[in-house]
């Protein structure tokens, strides 16, 4: 069991912690969120015992092992398994050992130990991790310096996986993984013997991973129990219960001090005047958590243009004499929200780089409008930023001739404020980066906007900003990201990248996850044809309906009841820490139950619909 205690930490003289508290029980999977800058990757560092405490305790069980991917592997000649395999001292230490051992005790006490912890199978543990990380077997047996940086970020994964330590600490781990590498990290963790503690903006990742949400907001932790989306209503529920007893309290406020105001100069009132001063200072103020205004993106919108704006007929591209894709017939309207599927290596990048003209077709051909723009977003352009430069003097670079005001309002649309706008890009945070390259890519109004993993360091609510960014944009959107969060609002077509080709996919995100996963997706069921019913059973059926409304307004009182008693800051107090959990559990059920009831009711409605269709 992991306790954080009351502790209380600072940075440069602001705080991060004060009087944070929480219990992580053995074996849960915990999400950590909160705001960028919050404190989330200090918290790591913390419990690593990395900084020191100005306060409070952080305690572990004795002997408990902590990992996490704190940089990428060398650039070594060793193999990729080996350095997996690596990864698990103990097994190599003993590995070692039994290799000069010669006290037959010795001999047996380490054999018996390689057996405890299934020495025997590591290399095919190791080869299953680092395989559904996105490595062939034949690139396992590779040296660690054939790979990029990014490559050896997963190689450094792997071996945390491999090492299965007492608590693992993962910080943003889809940030360098693609889709199937995340669907695959997703999976594993939820099968992960041991505890998790994962920062992460997935939202996929955060529902179907965790069992548990650890909220930092405020210089506090607040446990829940459930996945984000349990977390987001519950959470939901507790601000709009806090506001309104806010304005509640507001309003006694203003009119105690309506009173003082006009009576305290009469000496027949001041007696009264003064209880009321009383009782406005005996108010305890009700202070909501620090929401973090939806810093919209504001994306300038293009001309249109007549159909299509990209056609290719027989393309080919790859590099030098080797094509990567083959027969491209494929057509991008303005309209288009397309989500480029595919495992790593399959060519999804260089198809991009072909729309975008960064490459040109070996064979074939491919025509654009004649006054198309294209923005082009990658991870590897917040490199090719100007660690000197400010975002103000990037933006002037591209508009030499407009206002400074006029400069400093297009970084405001994109959540850059005035002190950003000055700050030298290399100080900026990563989701800063982000932003600025976002609008450096939008900045002309482009018809075809690409996005390669756009969400990369982003908070969730510039995710969600972004989604309502995309959704009013009036050009056409070619996006590869691991989000499925993200690609399941805004893509409405698929193209899976595969064998040298690129085809339109014909399931949806679920159907290609549960392929990724060698799980079948769901069957629809089949609609039996509607028959005529009679008037004794449209009676049931409208009893049927009438009972299932009642049953969701029971238990939406039943929310209610709960989101107040939730909402009361007493709640939340480190005495009172495990009566909370208890009440968050029973409001997680009650969720539950009214998805269900909800659930029942709809099917209902269809049913009687169906019935008096028939009629």
């Amino acid at each position: 069991m992991l306790r954080i205690d009351d502790i209380r930490y600072s940075v440069e003289g602001r705080p991060l912690f004060e009087g944070a508290t929480a219990t992580i029980p053995t074996g849960h999977k915990v999400g950590l969120v909160g705001r960028n800058g919050t404190g989330k990757t200090t918290l790591f560092r913390l419990i690593r015992g990395e900084l020191a405490l100005e306060g409070g305790s952080i305690s572990l069980p004795p002997r408990a092992r902590i990992g996490g991917v704190a940089q990428e592997v060398p650039a070594s000649a060793t193999s990729l398994l080996d350095t997996v395999l690596a990864a698990d001292t103990e097994r190599a230490s003993l590995l070692a050992e039994a290799e000069t051992a010669v006290d037959p005790h010795r001999i047996a006490e380490i054999q018996t130990r390689l057996a405890d912890i299934d020495a025997w199978s590591a290399e095919g543990r190791a080869a299953t991790i680092l395989k559904g990380l996105g490595f062939t077997e034949d690139e396992q047996r590779l040296p660690c310096s054939a790979f990029s940086g990014g490559w050896r970020m997963r190689v450094a994964l792997a071996g945390v996986l491999f090492a299965q330590p007492d608590l693992l600490l993962l910080d943003e781990p889809t940030n360098y993984l693609d889709l199937e590498g995340a669907l695959w990290l997703e999976s594993y963790l939820a099968r992960y013997p041991h505890t998790v503690i994962v920062i992460s903006h997935d939202r996929g990742l955060l529902n179907r991973a965790v069992t548990s949400i650890l909220h930092l907001e405020d210089r506090k932790l607040t446990y829940y129990q459930g996945g984000y989306d349990t977390f987001a209503e519950t959470r939901a529920a507790r601000l709009a219960v806090a506001e309104a007893e806010r304005r509640k309290q507001d309003a006694r406020r203003a009119h105690l001090q309506s009173f003082v105001d006009r009576f305290r100069a009469k000496a027949s009132k001041a007696v009264q005047a003064q209880s009321r001063l009383k009782m406005i200072a005996r108010l305890k103020p009700i202070n909501t958590p620090q929401e973090a205004a939806l810093r919209a993106f504001s994306f300038p919108q293009p001309e249109e243009l007549s159909p299509p704006i990209v056609a290719m007929e027989s393309a080919s591209v790859g590099y030098g004499d080797t094509p990567v894709l083959r027969k491209l017939d494929l057509r991008i309207d303005q309209d288009d929200r397309i989500a480029l599927l595919g495992r790593n290596g399959e060519g999804k990048s260089t198809l991009s780089k072909l729309i975008s003209g960064k490459l040109h077709p070996m064979g074939g051909r491919i025509t654009r409008a004649s006054k198309l723009r294209i923005g082009y977003f990658a991870q590897h352009q917040l490199d090719e930023l100007h660690a000197d430069e400010t975002p103000l003097d990037h933006i002037r670079r591209r508009r030499p001739d407009e206002s400074p005001a006029k400069l400093r309002a297009r970084l405001a649309g994109f959540g850059i404020g005035a002190a950003q706008a000055d700050t030298v890009a290399a100080r900026l945070s990563g989701g800063q980066k982000a932003r600025l390259s976002l609008l450096l890519a939008t900045l002309d109004a482009p018809h075809l906007l690409i996005l390669d993993e756009p969400t990369n360091h982003l908070d969730m609510e510039s995710r969600e900003a972004l989604v309502e960014a995309l959704t009013v944009y009036s050009g056409a959107v070619v996006i590869v990201s691991h989000d499925m969060h993200l690609l399941s609002l805004v893509a409405d077509r698929l193209w899976l990248v595969k064998d040298g080709r690129v085809t339109p996919y014909e399931g949806d995100l679920e159907a290609y996850r549960g392929m990724l996963l060698d799980t079948p997706a769901p069957k629809a069921e089949e609609k039996p044809k509607p028959k005529a019913a009679t008037r004794d059973e449209l009676k049931a059926l409208r009893a049927e309906v009438a009972a299932c409304e009642a049953r969701v307004a029971k238990i939406e009182a039943m929310r209610e009841k709960l989101a107040q008693k939730l909402a009361d800051p007493a709640m939340y107090e480190p005495e009172r820490l495990g009566e909370t959990e208890v009440w968050q559990r029973k409001y997680a059920e009650v969720m539950e139950g009214l998805d269900r009831a909800e659930t029942l009711w709809v099917a209902a409605v269809e049913r009687l619909d169906r019935a008096q269709a028939a009629e």
